[in-house]
């Protein structure tokens, strides 16, 4: 039995795409994630991702290295005020295949044109992927789908709430 830490790879909408609903939503996943002892990787900016970050800073029991953020950058300075461990990837949008590698498990939130390309490359690595079907974006769209016939297996499993995001972390279901 590995005592590592399970690594949850957390992707959704930049600060130009999420709305109030999407980042307070990032506050309490972000939170409930570090009260379960996850790891959090997220592309470490504004916006959804600095709201997964901030809820994870508020949890009982947070230890610093709990949040990680790749940026697509080579300044340390990008990064939102919550990230632990900031790695400026200098990569651009090619960081997103940082963001899925490091996972145990992918849960995707709304979003947009970015947040495909994270789901497209977890398919293709064989990544699971959770999709919160509550708010409008490629989450939503791709939740029990599968991206091709290519895999076999395997869907973007839909989640309607936390609680059912949570579980598929934990068991996989």
């Amino acid at each position: 039995m590995s005592s590592r830490r399970k690594t949850v790879s957390v992707i959704g909408p930049n600060q130009t795409r999420c709305n109030v609903d999407v980042y307070n939503f990032g506050l309490t996943l972000g939170q409930a994630l570090a009260e379960a002892g996850y790891t959090i990787v997220c592309g470490g900016v504004f916006g959804f991702m600095e709201a997964v970050c901030k809820g994870a800073k508020n949890a009982s029991g947070y230890t610093y290295g709990t949040t990680v953020g790749i940026l697509p950058g080579d300044k340390k300075d990008d990064a939102n005020d919550f990230v632990d461990i900031i790695i400026p990837s200098g990569m651009g949008w090619a960081r997103n295949q940082l963001i899925v590698n490091s996972a145990d498990v992918v849960v995707s939130v709304a979003g947009g044109a970015g947040t495909l390309s994270e789901v497209a490359y977890a398919w293709q690595v064989g990544k699971p992927v959770v999709c919160y079907t509550q708010f409008e974006g490629w989450s939503k769209k791709l939740a029990g789908a599968p991206m091709d016939t290519n895999k076999k297996g395997g869907v973007f499993k839909a989640a309607d709430s936390l609680d059912e995001i949570l579980k598929f972390i934990k068991f996989g279901v």
